[in-house]
């Protein structure tokens, strides 16, 4: 039976080695995809693990005791003062080859003002784009997008075009 021996335990993540793999444990998040007049919802912020600032859905991870439905609303109204109806997209883990972070993507329709509060060390600006172009920006390399970004974009894409998966 393997054992896991931890190097670092802390607020959000923990590091163990299990039969010599390093494991990153991180606590489970949400992305949210928002379409409005064909325009997505993404938020802008720097992140130092990456050197430069990203281009993601309103995203954050689920707190303890919280559903991810229930995470996907407050994110929702912290990072971009809406609120809406929550649909259940998909789930994927982010980088499954070392870390256990799964995120839960959701659709918001019907969106509506909300108050949020954001968190106190988050920078963000809320920015309407095409996905379309954001996707060919990041292809160029003059975007940097997370993972949950780009998996929303191909959703919207796919559904948009009709293709049927």
């Amino acid at each position: 039976m393997p054992s896991r021996r931890y190097v670092y335990q802390g607020r959000i993540l923990n590091l163990a080695i299990e039969d010599g793999f390093e494991i990153v444990e991180h606590d489970h998040a949400v992305a949210i995809l928002a379409e409005r007049n064909g325009k997505l919802l993404f938020v802008r912020q720097h992140r130092p693990a990456v050197g430069g600032s990203t281009l993601e859905l309103p995203a954050g991870l689920i707190h303890p005791g919280e559903t991810p439905q229930e995470a996907a609303l407050r994110e929702l109204a912290e990072e971009a003062q809406l609120s809406g109806e929550l649909e259940f997209l998909n789930s994927f883990y982010v980088s499954p080859g070392f870390c256990d972070e799964k995120v839960f993507l959701f659709r918001a329709s019907n969106l509506q003002p909300a108050q949020g509060t954001p968190d106190p060390d988050e920078e963000i600006s809320v920015e309407w784009h095409d996905p379309k172009e954001v996707y060919r920006a990041a292809q160029a390399g003059k975007e940097q997008i997370s993972a949950p970004a780009m998996a929303g974009i191909l959703y919207y894409l796919l559904e948009t075009t009709h293709s049927s998966l």
